[in-house]
């Protein structure tokens, strides 16, 4: 009998030994966790902070449909309902060609532009198996404006030389860096280098490349509304003297309802493509030459890549 005790009890042993270190080779194995990659995202709420566009891009398959709207100024007064009976609108297709690469096309009636873009992300923002600290986006962009040779000529002051306006002269080339960084939760900033190049100007006294620095930057406030601001700034004795430009400053907020994004904001720019907000922006804050407006983003799935 005790022979038999003895056995059960080294039976006993030896199985919790085993269980232990089957338990221990468990745990060695659950400490040794496998490098991870965390990508810093919703930096900004959609593609643009509010009229250029943020580090965020969209996903592969995704189509962002984008309706941009600006009223008159509000220094019209009662007399324009403060810029209400006055509208300018950018329809536009934004698409994730893949995580790296979106392109898209829009029209806008404020110079009756057509502009289509790429966007490329060279570096995006995270941790673990890789440490990025920033975002890096490159956005090359052309516009090209579909205005009457007669209004064209009229405009530049050529009524009396020519006859014609070549196709050429109503091309514009933007080029951009997007550098930016999710700080925290609740704010991120980005600055924007800029080169704008027009292939015709009216005056010597004018370039045809235009460079200028831009920054924008998002303050979450509530789970769903942000608070954001865009400013670009031109470096000086580029643009013709004879007209009054100003830099485009944008203030606004974007309310995140389900599937859409609204973005209510007010800026002193009435182009919605770079070249027309970067270099022709007359509005004056401090006259109340600036308007509302907002921007609606709509995301669509189209499709779904194989995992």
């Amino acid at each position: 009998m005790n022979k038999i005790r003895w056995t059960f009890l080294f039976l006993f042993l030896a199985c919790c030994s085993s269980y232990a270190q089957d338990d221990d080779s468990l745990l060695d194995l659950l400490g040794e966790d496998e490098p991870t990659q965390d990508f810093a995202a919703a930096g900004f709420k959609t593609t643009r902070i509010i009229n250029g566009h943020s580090f965020e891009m969209n996903a592969h398959g995704v189509m962002d449909f984008k309706i941009s709207h600006r009223f008159g100024y509000v220094s019209g007064a009662l007399q324009e309902m403060f810029g209400l009976d006055q509208a300018n609108i950018r329809i536009g297709l934004d698409y994730g060609v893949t995580d790296w690469l979106n392109v898209g096309v829009g029209r806008t009636n404020v110079g009756k532009f057509y502009d289509g873009f790429a966007k490329v992300r060279l570096l995006r923002q995270q941790t673990g198996m890789k440490n990025i600290p920033v975002h890096l986006l490159l956005v090359s962009d052309i516009a090209v404006t579909s205005l009457t040779n007669e209004r064209l000529l009229a405009d530049n002051g050529l009524t009396g030389a020519f006859t014609d306006y070549p196709f050429s002269n109503r091309l514009y080339f933007t080029n951009q860096l997007i550098l930016g960084r999710k700080f925290s939760e609740g704010f991120s900033l980005q600055l924007m280098p800029t080169l704008v190049h027009r292939n015709f100007v009216t005056t010597k006294k004018a370039s045809n490349d235009v460079f200028a620095i831009g920054a924008g930057g998002r303050v979450k406030l509530t789970k769903r509304v942000a608070l954001n601001m865009e400013y670009y700034y031109v470096l000086p004795d580029q643009l013709d003297p004879s007209i009054n430009y100003k830099n485009s400053l944008s203030v606004g907020f974007d309310i995140e309802t389900g599937g859409h994004v609204f973005q209510l904001h007010f800026t002193n720019s009435r182009g919605m493509v770079e070249n027309a907000f970067i270099t022709e922006t007359t509005g004056d804050w401090l006259k109340s030459d600036f308007s509302f407006g907002f921007n609606v983003s709509r995301v669509f799935t189209v499709y779904r890549p194989k995992d």
